[in-house]
């Protein structure tokens, strides 16, 4: 997949301001290779063979459609979720999980997952990580996501932002949040160090990384489809009302 991205510029006096932008995106496929080089084409046939025996295994199944969008969306939930899970990898009790949707790749079709398409999604080297923020902390968090117009958070989390990106109110499991209790986070050490405007993330205590390649967040991913692959249940992620915009 190719995305193409078109900017507008106007100039004047020397001086530049973006007045748009627009994207979209193309498959590059064959309807594109109109002058096929057979010798290229041999050439990379072992290579292929490998990255295809790579790629192609199938380590579960969604059952819809997965999107990527803001505020909310069934892709940003289901990488929420798949972090909170994470939690019962390590024994660890957790809260809230958190994903940056800068993190989100690609979205997903509804069908079988390969590990390629795993990799679509998360093709970077973060590792998952696991924190403690006070509700202080923690509301400052949800604070931030207002202000970028929203992340990935899961189940159990209700946001309400107000269209000019403040947060008007944030519940956990249907309770407010205490501003001196500390609640567990499972997220990526990408957004631990603050990263993507998530200042918040910086007054962590209670920091544990799993440094380890299985522990990448991609391979957790692949351990969740597996997870509910062999035990039969569905993954079929869906638009909640986690965050809203009024």
């Amino acid at each position: 997949m190719l995305t193409i991205c078109m900017i507008a510029v106007v100039a004047s006096a020397q001086k530049y301001q973006v007045v748009g932008v627009e994207r979209t995106r193309l498959t590059v496929d064959a309807a594109y290779d109109t002058c096929k080089d057979n010798a290229t084409a041999c050439f990379l046939v072992p290579y292929m063979n490998v990255i295809d025996s790579i790629m192609s295994p199938v380590v579960g199944r969604l059952e819809c459609a997965a999107e990527i969008d803001r505020p909310e969306s069934r892709m940003s939930n289901l990488m929420a979720d798949i972090m909170l899970w994470s939690g019962s990898l390590c024994g660890e009790k957790i809260d809230v999980g958190v994903y940056n949707y800068g993190g989100v790749r690609s979205p997903m079709v509804a069908g079988d997952v390969t590990y390629g398409d795993v990799l679509a999604v998360a093709p970077f080297e973060n590792k998952i990580c696991f924190l403690s923020l006070t509700g202080e902390a923690l509301t400052e968090l949800f604070s931030q996501m207002a202000f970028t117009g929203g992340e990935c958070v899961s189940k159990g989390v209700n946001l309400v932002f107000t269209k000019d990106g403040k947060l008007k109110s944030a519940k956990l499991n249907g309770k407010d949040i205490k501003p001196k209790k500390k609640y567990r986070i499972a997220t990526n050490d990408f957004l631990a160090q603050g990263n993507d405007k998530m200042l918040a993330f910086k007054k962590k205590t209670d920091f544990v990384i799993y440094d380890d390649k299985d522990y990448n967040a991609r391979e957790v991913i692949v351990k969740y489809f597996k997870y509910m692959k062999e035990r039969g249940i569905k993954v079929n992620p869906q638009v909640e009302g986690r965050v809203v915009v009024e």
